[in-house]
C-alpha cells in the first residue's frame, strides 16, 4: 500500500468534486467564460478547497496547467519575504502558452503575518493583468478586510454523512476491501464532514485488516466510542463513582487514550445525556477547564477523575 489515498482518489475535474455542489457551480461558469476573478475559499479541513482550486485550473488551462498553476502554503512561509519574493516573481511573469493568466493558489492563507497580508493586497493589485490569486484559510475572520473585499468569497460547508459514505464505499469497492455499515458510521463519526480525515482513517485501518468493522476503526483512530463515553456520562449523572472510574480505567488502560480524546468523547456524549439543559452547560464549562489543564500538563487521570466527581457530586447536590 504506497499510495496515499487522499491523492489517489482527489477529484481530477469539478464534475467529481462531491458536497460543494454551489461551489462547484460558480467555479465551471468562471472556468466556462475564460474570465477567473481573485477568489477566497472559506471553510473547515477536508472539505475540498485545495481540490477545487486544482480541479479548475486543469478544466481551464488543460494540459499546460502545471506550467500556470503555483500552489504555495502560507503556514510555512508566513513573512513578507515570500510576498515580496516567489509570490511576485511568479505573478509579474507572462502565462504559458495561450492562457491569459496564471493563477496562484495560496493554501492556509489565515497563516500570513498582517505584514505579509498587506503586502499581498498591493500585489493583487498590480499584477492582475497576468495573475489571478485564489486564498484558502479555515478562518476568514484571520484575512484583512481590504483582501476580502478584492476577492469572491465562496464558504465550503462539511461533506454531508450521504456523500461521504458514496465516496468511502467507492473507495472500499475499487481497494477490494470489505467495509461494514457499523464501520462506515464509526469514520463519519470520527471525521465530523472531513473528507480528508475519513480517506486517510479508511487507508490506515484496511492496512490492518480486509474487513474493516467499527471495533477495528476506533482502535485504530484512538477515539473514545461514543456508546463508552455516553456509558461514563450516565454513571457519573447517577452517582455511581466507582464504575465510572472502571469504564475510564477501559478508556485509558485499554483503549489507550489520552486525556484530550476521552474529554473530546465525552463533549459529544454530554449533548444527548437526559439531563437539565442548565447542567450540561455547567458541566461542559467544567469539561473545558478539565481540558485546559491537560493541555497544560496536568496529570490526564487525575483530571478527568476530578470531572467525574464533580459530575457525582452536582447530581447527589
Amino acid at each position: 500500500m504506497n499510495e496515499i489515498w487522499v491523492e489517489k482518489y482527489r477529484p481530477a475535474k469539478l464534475d467529481d468534486v462531491v458536497g460543494q455542489e454551489h461551489v462547484v457551480k460558480s467555479l465551471k461558469a468562471y472556468a466556462k467564460s475564460g474570465s477567473i476573478p481573485h477568489m477566497l475559499f472559506a471553510g473547515p479541513a477536508g472539505v475540498g478547497k485545495t481540490t477545487c482550486a486544482i480541479a479548475l485550473a486543469k478544466e481551464f488551462y488543460g494540459d499546460t496547467w502545471r506550467e500556470n498553476f503555483e500552489e504555495l502554503n502560507a503556514s510555512d512561509e508566513r513573512g513578507l519575504e515570500v510576498v515580496r519574493g516567489r509570490i511576485k516573481n511568479f505573478a509579474r511573469t507572462a502565462p504559458i502558452g495561450n492562457a491569459p493568466f496564471k493563477i496562484i493558489f495560496l493554501d492556509e492563507a489565515d497563516a500570513l503575518t498582517p505584514d505579509a497580508q498587506a503586502a499581498l493586497r498591493r500585489t493583487m493589485e498590480k499584477y492582475t493583468s497576468t495573475c489571478r490569486f485564489i486564498l484558502s484559510c479555515n478562518y476568514s475572520s484571520r484575512i484583512i478586510e481590504p483582501i476580502q473585499s478584492r476577492c469572491v468569497v465562496f464558504r465550503f460547508s462539511p461533506i454531508s454523512n450521504e456523500d461521504m459514505k458514496n465516496y468511502l464505499e467507492k473507495i472500499a469497492k475499487n481497494e477490494g476491501i470489505e467495509i461494514t455499515e457499523d464501520g462506515i458510521k464509526s469514520i463519519l463519526y470520527i471525521s465530523n464532514g472531513d473528507m480528508r480525515r475519513a480517506i486517510n482513517v479508511l487507508q490506515v485501518t484496511a492496512s490492518v485488516s480486509d474487513k474493516i468493522d467499527g471495533e477495528t476503526v476506533y482502535k485504530m483512530t484512538s477515539v473514545a466510542r461514543p456508546e463508552d463515553a455516553k456509558k461514563l456520562i450516565e454513571m457519573a449523572i447517577k452517582g455511581d463513582f466507582i464504575n465510572a472510574r472502571k469504564i475510564l480505567d477501559k478508556m485509558i488502560i485499554e483503549d489507550g487514550l489520552s486525556g484530550e480524546d476521552i474529554i473530546k468523547g465525552l463533549h459529544n456524549a454530554i449533548i444527548d445525556a437526559p439531563i437539565k439543559e442548565e447542567e450540561k452547560a455547567k458541566i461542559i464549562d467544567k469539561m473545558g477547564e478539565t481540558e485546559f489543564r491537560i493541555v497544560e500538563g496536568s496529570n490526564d487521570r487525575i483530571q478527568i477523575e476530578a470531572l467525574i466527581s464533580y459530575l457525582v457530586a452536582m447530581r447527589k447536590s
